[in-house]
């Protein structure tokens, strides 16, 4: 085929608002601890400041998945069946997957399947790496799971899946629903399929502290978006300099914790969720959490959910793994 790709995005917008508002209204009424899902940070605004973020100097760990790829995307690509297809969860812009798609053109047409549900992203991605030789591009706006099963559900006999989740993304979630997580792709999964694996390692407090809230202030806008975001979408009335972003970290639970907190008693409206929520000062929305890991828990990690670890790569700047685990 020609040097520009196809790109073809598929989108279910059905409800989808009816989802954010439920989510919404559920995470600001829970008790203890309010909070919200960390996708919904990931608005076309979100990720476009997500894209600065991953330029800091302060956050290394987008830059560190990027080397790996860059420097062993042949020796990655040399250790999966022929022939395979391409998923990504959580693609975003998937500006770090080029070289993964670069060496699998070497040898064969490509098949690549982003899926995410920011629609910016996926159009930033068919911008990004549409001119990549014999790569055709089907996007998926899509949570993670529901965007994998139709793309296993297209391949052809014979044809194996490589399942790219490259971001640390798996560090959103708690360890045991992380692992969770990992079994129910395995399930969707057959023997000699494979996935590639990111994840941020432990580090310093204070380095980890830095990445999260940088002093340009852009995590702080990342995050404060996501209120901005229920503004617009649901109707609300936050008052963003009456939030501010916060940052925690859990030494027993080695995880990054992010969140809003209030600096005054109010009320705030979300009329599309039929919500009246107050806030009392001080009191925080917890919207993100990273967890942190060392080399040999991620190999467990693996094999404990239906995997063997083939290989792992871990930069020296910035420690950060991609592990290959293949289907058993």
């Amino acid at each position: 085929m020609s040097t520009a790709a196809r790109m073809f995005t598929e989108r279910i917008t059905e409800a989808a608002l009816a989802d954010f508002a439920a989510d919404v209204c559920a995470g600001l009424t829970k008790p203890g601890q309010k909070e919200l899902y960390s996708k919904y940070l990931y608005d076309e605004i979100g990720s476009a400041l997500f894209d600065v973020i991953c330029l800091l100097p302060e956050y290394g760990l987008s830059r560190a998945g990027g080397r790996l790829l860059e420097r062993n995307a042949a020796e990655i690509v040399s250790r999966l069946p022929a022939p395979v297809v391409v998923a990504e969860l959580g693609s975003g812009t998937a500006w770090k997957t080029r070289w993964i798609l670069e060496a699998l053109s070497n040898r064969q047409n490509v098949n690549y399947y982003p899926i995410d549900i920011s629609r910016a992203a996926l159009h930033r991605c068919e911008l990004d790496l549409g001119r990549i030789e014999s790569v055709s591009i089907v996007g998926f706006e899509r949570a993670y799971l529901d965007g994998l099963l139709e793309v296993a559900a297209r391949r052809e006999p014979g044809v194996h899946l490589l399942v790219l989740f490259l971001g640390s993304t798996i560090g959103n979630f708690d360890r045991p629903a992380g692992e969770q997580f990992l079994r129910e792709v395995r399930r969707v999964l057959v023997p000699g399929d494979a996935l590639l694996l990111g994840t941020d390692l432990e580090q310093s407090e204070q380095r980890l502290r830095l990445a999260y809230d940088d002093p340009a202030g852009v995590s702080a806008a990342f995050n404060l978006n996501l209120l901005a975001r229920i503004n617009r979408e649901l109707g609300a009335d936050f008052d963003l300099t009456r939030f501010e972003h916060f940052i925690g970290f859990n030494a027993a639970e080695r995880r990054i914790e992010m969140h809003l907190r209030s600096t005054a008693d109010q009320t705030v409206r979300v009329p599309r969720a039929s919500l009246e929520v107050s806030f009392r000062s001080g009191e925080t929305i917890w919207t993100e959490s990273s967890h942190k890991y060392d080399r040999v828990e991620v190999s467990q990690m693996g094999e404990r959910t239906g995997y063997c670890c083939e290989a792992q790569w871990v930069d020296a700047e910035w420690p950060f793994a991609q592990s290959l685990f293949s289907a058993v």
